[in-house]
């Protein structure tokens, strides 16, 4: 038995009538009639009583017409999955995010992802370190990263490939009190002894090492108060007062109350990346990608 039988013989139950059948599937009848007769020896049923002006199915052909149906039904249903998820449209995707932008790209690609890919499951994983990002794609538990390179390394990490999506200068994050709250522009020189709240070190955090090597250029110490793991917590402990924060712009999006965001100026900014496995030629992670370089490119207007 073939998949073509069953089709046959669905178009003739739902016809009622060979030559309207025949019709249907673009064939002649007697070949029609025949396949239907080798179908019915195979099973060793009779599906179908014929008159000269009409077909009706016996009670195992009714019987035999609705599973084939389903098993038909199934069969297309894989095809169209086969196809959906070989063109990208289907399948499911893990993202991670560094903190500064789960709080502003994150939002508005999670809506661009699922409007435009709506069979697709996604998951989103925020507030991640780009170390950790790193490993997680590494270890399959993420498809695709949104993180910062060290300053020393252009790859967030072997067996990775990293695509640029944009700068994003830097601002420094105060308290409404802070003397410099009043100004329109900071140096990095004009935190020299100034309280840092920063994101865990050792390696931890892109962010960490680039501020650690700011105040080295500029020839002054920092002076740490408090490591963090979440952008959402450093943002807090400056608005208690508990020191200043040098993160990247998006980071003003987390509108908590009490913070000013002053402008630092005289740095190149931060670089933002999407970091995906070497080598993966996922439809699916193209399709996201590409969407996610828009993204970055609006949400930067």
């Amino acid at each position: 038995m073939e998949l073509r039988h069953l089709r046959y013989f669905v178009a003739v139950a739902e016809e009622r009538h060979f030559g309207r059948a025949a019709e249907r599937l673009h064939m002649a009848q007697p070949p029609l009639s025949q396949q239907i007769r080798q179908l019915e020896a195979e099973l060793g049923l009779t599906l179908l009583t014929r008159t000269t002006r009409r077909v009706d199915l016996t009670p195992a052909g009714a019987a035999y017409l609705e599973r084939a149906r389903e098993i038909l039904g199934a069969v297309d249903a894989a095809a169209h999955e086969a196809a959906s998820i070989a063109s990208g449209r289907r399948g499911r995707l893990l993202i991670g995010c560094v903190g500064s932008a789960t709080y502003s790209l994150l939002p508005a690609l999670a809506r661009t992802l699922r409007a435009e890919l709506p069979e697709v499951e996604f998951g989103f994983r925020g507030e991640m370190l780009s170390p950790d990002q790193a490993a997680a794609l590494t270890d399959g538990t993420l498809d695709l990263g949104l993180l910062r390179p060290l300053p020393t390394t252009p790859s967030p990490g072997p067996g990775l490939s990293i695509t640029h999506l944009r700068q994003e200068n830097l601002l420094v994050a105060m308290a409404k009190d802070h003397r410099f709250a009043g100004r329109r522009r900071v140096r990095i020189a004009d935190l020299d002894g100034e309280g840092l709240v920063i994101h865990a070190g050792g390696g931890r955090s892109a962010m960490n090492a680039m501020i650690q090597d700011l105040f080295d250029s500029a020839g002054i110490r920092s002076h740490i108060a408090h490591e963090v793991a979440e952008t959402s917590t450093l943002v807090t402990f400056v608005a208690a007062g508990l020191g200043v924060a040098i993160v990247p712009e998006p980071t003003a999006a987390l509108a908590v109350p009490g913070v000013v965001y002053v402008p630092l100026t005289g740095t190149p900014g931060v670089e933002l990346v999407a970091a995906t496995r070497a080598g993966d030629e996922s439809p699916l992670l193209s399709r996201a990608l590409a969407i996610l370089v828009e993204s970055a490119r609006t949400d930067e207007k």
